[in-house]
């Protein structure tokens, strides 16, 4: 007869009580981690005299969310386990001073989305009417960074994001890629079935065009300013018993208590936008970055070619090249381009020296980490 112990077989009291021990220990663990978070802001403190301290480090922050990821072994997915470092960064960082970010606004867009993504819940968010206005708010030092769009892979670039980087002194520190899923939102006082008209953003309704013609071919379809301006009109119609519904995500849903009808309407699953973070500071390298030039080229034959042949000398991976009008001659132009490596990297070095040869101007907008969620 053997004397080993029969394993104890697992209950729901037996289960409870095991996680009910393990939550301790992780609560303990977390304020362990906060309390180390503060020591690094008071050496930070002592050694700069207080003085211009950048407590928020993007390459840092990006270097540990990819060992969260890497080190993943399950259940939970890899991009599921990084939010929550993600958040559990921002409540430490925010020990100190919770950052200001403006975004983008209204409240509730995708922007202000990309932003809680990127930052974590713990910030102090500051909607703004007008990307310029954004970028404006983090240059006078109102807010610490801003978020904004710069181009999505169905209605493409955002002109305007880049116009705004010609005149202004601010650096690119980092990027978030967002996936777009359109909900259909309605106030929880009316029956979703009473809906005669559907409110959202041009661009939304044109992404969910194939849908909404199978679902809701009778529905009036409204375009409003904004997918959170629709959100708001439908759960103040709501309020009046009008039953409209509007095309919005997740934070516009949650922001105005509006139930789902529909999730992922959107006509193209693979709709994603890419934002930028705007700061004031360069940011050191961090292992995977990428780099964004503004190039004025001089207007003679062949320029393009020439500034494109140095990446390829170089080995450099260029992966987007846009157009605008330089605004400084008839007929020029300005190339943005993006590439990957960071600018302090030998080879990406050697290709924006031959660039300063070849062009008439040559602007680092900055290097930053590769999006990581």
């Amino acid at each position: 007869m053997s004397n080993s112990k029969q394993a104890v077989p697992d209950t729901l009291p037996l289960l409870r009580e095991r996680i009910d021990s393990i939550d301790s220990q992780i609560q303990i663990l977390i304020n362990e981690r906060a309390s180390c978070a503060q020591k690094v802001a008071e050496v930070k403190l002592a050694e700069q005299g207080g003085e211009s301290v950048v407590f928020y480090r993007p390459e840092r922050e990006a270097q540990v969310l990819r060992r969260v990821m890497e080190r993943n072994e399950g259940p939970l997915g890899n991009e599921e386990m990084a939010k929550i470092f993600r958040q559990v960064m921002s409540s430490c960082l925010a020990l100190e001073k919770p950052m200001r970010i403006a975004f983008l606004g209204p409240e509730g867009t995708f922007t202000q989305q990309a932003a809680l993504k990127h930052f974590g819940k713990s910030i102090v968010s500051a909607p703004m009417a007008a990307i310029d206005e954004v970028f404006r708010e983090v240059e006078s030092g109102a807010a610490n960074y801003g978020v904004v769009p710069v181009e999505n892979s169905t209605e493409g670039v955002v002109n305007h994001t880049l116009d705004s980087f010609r005149d202004s002194r601010l650096k690119i520190c980092g990027e978030v890629e967002e996936r777009i899923h359109h909900h259909l939102l309605v106030s929880p006082n009316i029956n979703s079935e009473d809906v005669t008209h559907i409110y959202s953003h041009q661009q939304s309704l044109a992404q969910c065009r194939a849908w909404l013609d199978r679902y809701w071919p009778h529905a009036e379809r409204i375009a409003v300013s904004s997918n959170a301006e629709a959100a708001r009109l439908a759960a103040e119609a709501g309020r009046s018993g009008r039953a409209i519904a509007a095309i919005a995500g997740e934070v516009a849903c949650e922001l105005y208590g509006l139930l789902k009808v529909s999730s992922n309407i959107e006509d193209r699953p693979d709709n994603t936008t890419r934002f930028l973070i705007v700061g004031n500071q360069d940011v050191p390298p961090s292992g995977k970055d990428k780099t964004s030039l503004l190039i004025s080229a001089k207007n003679e034959p062949g320029a393009l070619y020439r500034l494109l042949e140095a990446f390829e000398r170089h080995g450099v991976d260029m992966t987007r090249l846009e157009t605008r009008p330089s605004l400084m001659s008839r007929w020029g132009y300005i190339f943005y381009i993006d590439f990957v490596g960071h600018y302090l990297d030998e080879d990406c070095r050697a290709v924006i020296d031959e660039l300063r040869e070849r062009a008439s101007e040559v602007k680092v907008l900055g290097s930053y980490p590769v999006a990581v969620l």
